[in-house]
């Protein structure tokens, strides 16, 4: 057994090394001062000095913030809602719908993205037709289908931390709310939010990371105004290795990483 663990514990090490290189490597060359990405040419900050001064890269960047606090407030609400509803209340079809809310969770992106530009490309006929009659606004790709998009796979993240928590819920907690005179509305908001809040703001850390750094069903459903900053960075990668992707890069990652780390603290306050 002492072999086999050490054995074990040795293809574990490579796999994380693996894993894990080449981001420290990406890391490490953000601070190069070379503008040959894979050269070393001393220490420097000066890429990500210019990363202030990328205006396109900027305006991504917010486009990517705000689609994901609105896709974040929304995933919280239907994730809510929803996982209220079918703690509460029993119906014939709760188990074929239950599937249905997981389907987003894993279905392929490219499906998912392909399939959702197929029904906004079908609806937006008839919807600008009818918006035609009282204004002059249109409905295309951009802000809002990138938005739908975003809340459809994000919010089954929400509707699982939700119903985790409510698994252990004392039903007699809401009941004695009620007998002491508080309507259904008021017991839920004063009695249940506040048990349900690390659960919802765990959800809900998940949905803003989901969102800002989804690439494939944003690529499917984003205009020429909305793009975010992993359309943008994926785009400048793709003329070459510029070093300031490295800094870019290495600003999400940290981003990234401090944003699990916090849905992962407050998810264990669920337990």
């Amino acid at each position: 057994m002492p072999l086999v663990n050490l054995l074990c514990a040795g293809w574990s090490g490579l796999v994380f090394l693996f894993l894990y290189i080449p981001i420290i490597l990406l890391v490490v060359y953000s601070f190069n001062a070379s503008e040959l990405s894979f050269i070393w040419g001393g220490f420097s900050f000066e890429w990500y000095g210019r990363l202030w001064h990328n205006t396109p890269l900027i305006e991504a960047a917010k486009n990517g913030l705000i689609i994901a606090a609105i896709t974040t407030v929304l995933a919280v609400l239907l994730g809510t809602i929803g996982a209220w509803l079918l703690y509460r209340y029993k119906f014939p079809a709760l188990r074929a719908l239950s599937t249905l809310i997981f389907i987003p969770m894993v279905i392929p992106e490219v499906v998912m993205g392909v399939s959702l530009l197929i029904f906004f490309t079908v609806i937006a006929v008839p919807l600008n037709h009818w918006l035609a009659t009282f204004t002059e606004a249109e409905f295309g790709l951009g802000f809002t289908t990138i938005i739908i998009a975003h809340t459809t796979f994000c919010f089954p993240f929400v509707l699982v931390a939700v119903q985790a928590r409510l698994s252990g819920v004392d039903p007699n907690i809401e009941e004695a709310a009620m007998d002491l005179g508080a309507p259904p509305l008021k017991a839920f908001w004063l009695v249940m939010v506040p048990y349900l809040l690390p659960a919802i703001v765990s959800g809900a850390l998940m949905s803003f990371t989901l969102s800002m750094d989804e690439y494939i069903v944003t690529i499917f459903t984003t205009g020429p105004e909305s793009q975010t900053l992993t359309i943008k960075v994926f785009g400048l990668a793709k003329k070459g290795l510029d070093p300031s992707l490295n800094a870019v890069s290495t600003v999400f990652i940290v981003a990234t990483a401090a944003f699990v780390v916090l849905a992962e603290r407050v998810r264990k306050l669920n337990r």
